[in-house]
Order: structure tokens, then C-alpha cells, then sequence
């Protein structure tokens, strides 16, 4: 069995990566030139230029594929992990149905606003009911969008929406529960001081938010429902293009 794997197989992972590489980089000539991906056993075989400026053009082209590369590549090995791990959730989904998933998220949620109208001044229970609203929702809807949703739906709406009710709960648990303030809230608050001094130093949009916000209570919560939407467009993009290179 094995022997038969390694010989169909060529090498294991580097040769599935060489597989992959061939794959994005005749998918990329493909766009300017004809029959440049899938044509070993075709009647017609690959197109080849033959005039000096096709030579020139094809070359460069290729040159520029082959860069593009070095930045596509490592894309796909994210899409392909996220992939792996989405499906797995994705089952979970299945087996409960959108029902027992939303009615999971509800239950957990319910006892979390509980324990904040318990331990919190009115004011943060009020704060805490919004998120689990909204992560309940979200629940719903990224269950929604990737039974019912094709891959566009589930890009645009599905991964975000996934991305909030996976952010939310330990942000929120955080704030009901002091102890884990260290492990959740504080590497929190370091991240959006690197995100301020870097990513938003562009029109001096971090002047503007340190002067108008504090970074306290359910405004933690606020910075990672704003994180899910980017992050969410990201990871169901680098699916994408995950299974464009691997459809299976």
C-alpha cells in the first residue's frame, strides 16, 4: 500500500506542491496565451510562441508569473489549512442542522448573560446581552450562508460572520470574568496599539480615534467584531483561491 502511494505520489508533499505551482502558473499564462494548462495528452498539445516579440512576451509574462507566486503561493497553504479546519465545522453543522447550532450558541450565550447580570453593574450586563445578540445572530447566519450560499455568499457573509462568533465569546467572557483579563483583554489591548501605530497611521485616522475612544468594557468587544470582517473576507478569499488550485 504504501509503496504504491509513494509511487503514484513522486515525492509527497514537494511533489504536490510542484503539482500546485504548475497548476497557478499555467492558470496565470493562460490568461495572454492559449492552451497553456491540462494539454500533456491533448491532440493539439501547449502553445508555443515562435516570432521574436511573441518569445519576449511570453517569457516576461512567465517571469511575472513566476513572482506573483512567491506572494500566491503562501496564500494557498492558508486556504488550504483553513479549508481543512472549515469543513470540520462545516460537518458539525450538518450533523446539528442551523437549528441545533444556533440553539448551541443560544444556551451558551444565555448562561454568559446570566452570569453578567449576576457580576456586572447594569450598564455591562446591558453591554454583554448586545454581544450575545449579535453572536448569537451571527451564529445563524454563518450556519445560514454556508448551508444555503454558493462560494460568493460565503465569502462575503459567511466567513465574517463565522469570524465574530469565534472573536466574541472569549472577549466577552473576559470582561465578565476578571481572571482571564491577562490572557484575552491585555494581549488585546497591545494588539490595537500595534494596529494603531501601523495600519492606521494613514490619514491620521489613529489621531482621530484616541482622541474620541477608550479602548474599555464592551469596546473590546467593538474591536473584534471590526477585526472578523477583514479577517473573514481574507480566509474565505485564500479558500478560494485554495480550491481553485485543489478543488479537492
Amino acid at each position: 500500500m504504501s509503496t504504491h502511494a509513494r509511487s503514484r505520489g513522486g515525492g509527497g508533499i514537494v511533489a504536490a506542491v510542484k503539482v500546485d505551482l504548475a497548476r497557478l502558473h499555467g492558470a496565470w499564462m493562460e490568461l495572454v496565451f492559449p492552451r497553456q494548462q491540462g494539454r500533456g495528452h491533448s491532440v493539439m498539445g501547449k502553445w508555443k510562441p515562435e516570432s521574436i516579440p511573441q518569445k519576449l512576451g511570453y517569457y516576461l509574462w512567465s517571469l511575472f508569473g513566476a513572482i506573483g507566486l512567491l506572494l500566491v503561493y503562501p496564500l494557498t497553504v492558508i486556504g488550504l489549512a483553513t479549508r481543512f479546519y472549515a469543513a470540520k465545522l462545516d460537518s458539525t453543522r450538518t450533523r446539528l442542522g442551523v437549528v441545533g447550532v444556533t440553539g448551541i450558541a443560544l444556551l451558551a450565550w444565555s448562561i454568559l448573560t446570566a452570569i453578567a447580570h449576576i457580576q456586572l453593574p447594569w450598564e455591562g450586563f446591558l453591554a454583554v446581552a448586545a454581544a450575545s445578540v449579535v453572536a448569537t445572530v451571527a451564529t445563524a447566519l454563518a450556519a445560514l450562508c454556508s448551508k444555503f450560499g454558493g462560494r460568493a455568499l460565503s465569502v462575503a457573509l459567511a466567513y465574517p460572520f463565522a469570524m465574530t462568533a469565534l472573536f466574541l465569546p472569549p472577549v466577552v467572557a473576559a470582561l465578565v470574568t476578571p481572571a482571564l483579563e491577562p490572557y484575552v483583554l491585555e494581549p488585546s489591548y497591545d494588539l490595537a496599539v500595534w494596529v494603531l501605530d501601523t495600519v492606521l497611521v494613514v490619514g491620521d485616522l489613529n489621531q482621530y480615534l484616541r482622541a474620541n475612544y477608550q479602548l474599555e468594557g464592551i469596546a473590546y468587544a467593538a474591536m473584534w467584531f471590526g477585526f472578523s470582517l477583514p479577517l473573514g473576507w481574507f480566509l474565505g478569499m485564500v479558500v478560494a483561491l485554495a480550491n481553485l488550485v485543489r478543488p479537492r
